[in-house]
């Protein structure tokens, strides 16, 4: 079948599609948590003793004695196959920042010959996957196979549907057989941990007595791309790398903003209200969903919950969006840059501290300069951005993601902290002594005497910046959409942990030496902002101006995941990932070279997808073109006509400027190599991506010169817009 003919039965399937679906008789609100093993599940099916240990690890992280975990075992193998479960799965989270997960049967023979369904408190406790066969930096061999998994009593487990049968899913921590973690939830675990011992230690300073464990909590605002299924599987590059290696501009793509928050076509509809009843089921808190900026670009985004499970919960909603869209006869792709010039995706992570007792500690009030234990967390926020900022920027670098960052869609490279206008005031203030009062909100006026007045904020939003407060919260814009929320949330927690015990050190020290402490923490405020102030910007970061600022302030930009990852051999940052428990130097190293790794095999893939293409695709069409001008130029010399043909000299010299590109493309591929992971990730920085780049700029030239019944692959305008 030739391309054109695919290209022609994908628009006609597409255009001809219809939703079939018997509606939902059910109300959305009496699904949700259905397939979730919540407390209420366990209140009713646990003894009071087992049910009381297990909330207590829970809301306040208090150890589980192992010997509970039988009674926990059978509990939850009975709801499981009441549920329809056959089978149960440890789910993990290993350094591919996807979720894996070992199927095993409830049913075991019995000496007799039949079968029982047997499921016991050590089974729940720990499996046994093999360690050696995911990315581990090292940590593992080959010939060393054994890792450990282990059951995460904080997140619940659930039910995985299916048409043939359904698995209890329970999520877990992957660890090596020397005990070093090989998983995104391990380090999660414990850098929450390490944040809630100083977060605690600064509450009781303030002279609370009632101080529980101090949780961050994370909503993460999905961006992702739906195509049809058709334009999908007759795009190889899309198949292979997720994104489009090659496509021309459309004549028309985000320019008038009109897709951003406008109606949502039928289809994508039914996909969504679908998502979010699949997602209510897994007590998954879906909030929001609407139109992005990219045409065919939408958004979800869940209510806040603990960092551990919002990280659960975000691994567990990929999947269902990717399973749903399937059903829709769509495709759903969460890669950060899917299509060149326009839009990309991101995940903004949301990201407060709270507990039980004391609440949102992000949250200012109403004056927020009279609100001395909120500025604190915030000023150490600010301390710990300007100092950290490497790590930050390291824990969302990824080949896909550093396609979007610093485009003007994307915060750029440069981590910065936008405060806003109210709270800039707020810090300014005490850098020159001490706040008096804060700016309040206002009242718009909107002339038309049947709308009622509404509440202007004390200040403005920046969505250019990459770590931006927003209210009673901050927002760390630059994850990418396809990345695990728990590297930016060790990051976050990972900071505050350090920060918060320079501030409770601060204060103790000057209590200890006889100081007031209202002028304690006015002293601690003024030397934080006087000293790490300059990491606030609240202008414009996409602008050239910012670049040289940022650089004057000394604030990194680092553009790519090799000059990122460099962050992590920093002795600041290893120091306050093993100082607080949170990864060994020798767990850093291995997520370090994991990074990289995968950073130059993701390329080296695009760019050995990006030659076959070429050679198979976009090189015979361009000849076949070529060949129809050439006849007809004939043609018309044999009538008479005389004709320059300028159109065939044209593509003959992009014909050639491919395949000149094409030889650079695969020197580079065959040249590809390196004694090490960085020298490997370099040669992919500095001689795949050029070349791909090049060949992508002719081929991108010939798709706007070359017929279309000829041109080989769905086009931009036509994946974008025809849903």
């Amino acid at each position: 079948m030739s391309g054109s003919m695919s290209r022609r039965q994908a628009i006609e399937a597409v255009t001809t599609y219809a939703v079939e679906t018997d509606g939902f008789p059910e109300p959305l609100a009496d699904t949700f948590g259905r397939n979730v093993f919540t407390l209420t599940v366990m209140k009713n099916r646990l003894p009071k003793h087992v049910f009381k240990a297990v909330s207590a690890t829970i809301d306040n992280g208090a150890p589980l004695d192992p010997a509970l975990a039988d009674y926990v075992a059978v509990a939850m193998k009975d709801w499981a196959i009441e549920k329809g479960a056959t089978h149960y799965a440890h789910v993990f989270y290993p350094l591919t920042g996807f979720t894996a997960e070992k199927h095993d049967s409830f049913l075991e023979p019995d000496s007799s010959g039949a079968s029982l369904a047997e499921f016991q408190g050590k089974t729940l406790l720990q499996g046994e996957p093999d360690a050696s066969s995911f990315p581990n930096g090292g940590l593992r061999g080959t010939f060393e196979a054994r890792g450990y998994t282990g059951w995460d009593v904080t997140s619940p487990a659930y039910i995985l549907e299916n048409p043939n049968g359904n698995t209890l899913c329970i999520p877990t921590i992957f660890i090596s057989w020397t005990g070093e973690a090989l998983d995104k939830k391990t380090p999660l675990l414990r850098s929450q941990q390490a944040m809630s011992k100083q977060a605690m230690r600064v509450l009781k300073l303030f002279g609370h007595e009632d101080v529980d464990t101090v949780v961050s909590y994370a909503g993460a605002e999905q961006e992702y791309f739906l195509i049809d299924r058709h334009f999908y599987f007759s795009r190889p590059d899309l198949m292979s790398s997720n994104r489009t290696l090659f496509g021309a501009k459309p004549s028309k793509g985000q320019e008038f903003d009109d897709h951003y928050f406008g109606a949502i076509p039928d289809r994508v509809l039914a996909f969504m209200i679908e998502l979010d009843r699949e997602l209510f089921k897994q007590g998954i808190p879906a909030k929001t969903r609407h139109n992005e900026v990219a045409p065919g670009q939408f958004e979800i985004a869940p209510v806040f919950e603990k960092s551990n499970l919002a990280h659960d919960h975000q691994q567990l909603m990929m999947t269902t969006m990717k399973k749903v869209a399937e059903r829709y006869g769509m495709v759903c792709l969460l890669h950060e840059k899917p299509f060149e010039g326009v839009n990309g995706s991101g995940k903004h992570v949301n990201f407060s501290l709270g507990n039980s007792n004391q609440g949102n500690l992000l949250n200012p009030g109403d004056t927020p300069h009279e609100n001395e234990q909120f500025l604190v967390f915030c000023a150490a926020i600010i301390r710990g951005v300007h100092k950290f900022g490497g790590l930050l920027r390291a824990s969302i670098a990824s080949a896909s993601n550093d396609h979007r960052l610093g485009a003007n869609e994307a915060p750029p490279a440069i981590i910065s902290i936008f405060l806003g206008d109210q709270l800039a005031d707020v810090f300014d203030q005490i850098a020159k002594g001490g706040a008096k009062a804060s700016k309040q909100s206002g009242v718009l006026e909107l002339g038309v005497d049947a709308l009622p007045p509404l509440k202007a904020d004390a200040g403005d939003r920046n969505r250019t910046s990459p770590f931006a407060f927003t209210g009673n919260r901050f927002e760390f814009r630059a994850p990418g959409s396809n990345q695990s929320i728990a590297d930016p949330m060790i990051a976050i927690n990972a900071m505050l942990a350090e920060s918060l015990d320079y501030v409770a050190t601060f204060l103790e020290k000057e209590i200890s030496a006889g100081t007031e402490f209202n002028a304690a923490v006015q002293k601690l405020l003024e030397d934080i902002i006087v000293e790490h102030g300059k990491v606030v910007f609240n202008g414009n970061g996409y602008s050239d101006e910012w670049q040289e600022e940022a650089a004057s302030r000394g604030l990194l930009n680092l553009r790519t995941t090799v000059d990122a990852m460099a962050q992590l051999e920093e002795p600041a940052i290893k120091s306050v990932m093993s100082d607080y428990g949170i990864l060994s130097n020798r767990e850093l190293e291995a997520r370090r070279e994991v990074v990289l790794e995968q950073y130059a095999l993701a390329l080296l893939v695009e760019a050995k997808e990006t030659l076959e293409i070429a050679k198979t695709m976009i090189l015979p069409a361009a000849n076949r073109y070529q060949g129809e001008l050439a006849a007809t130029a004939a043609s018309l010399k044999a009538a008479g006509v005389e004709t320059d043909h300028p159109l065939m000299h044209t593509v003959t010299k992009n014909i050639k400027d491919l395949y000149s590109a094409m030889l650079t493309l695969e020197e580079a591929i065959d040249d590809f190599h390196g004694d090490t992971v960085e020298a490997e990730a370099e040669c992919a920085l500095k001689a795949l991506i050029p070349a791909m780049n090049d060949v992508r700029t002719v081929a991108d030239k010939l798709e706007s010169m070359v017929a279309d019944d000829l041109w080989p692959l769905p086009t931009y305008h036509e994946m974008l817009t025809i849903l």
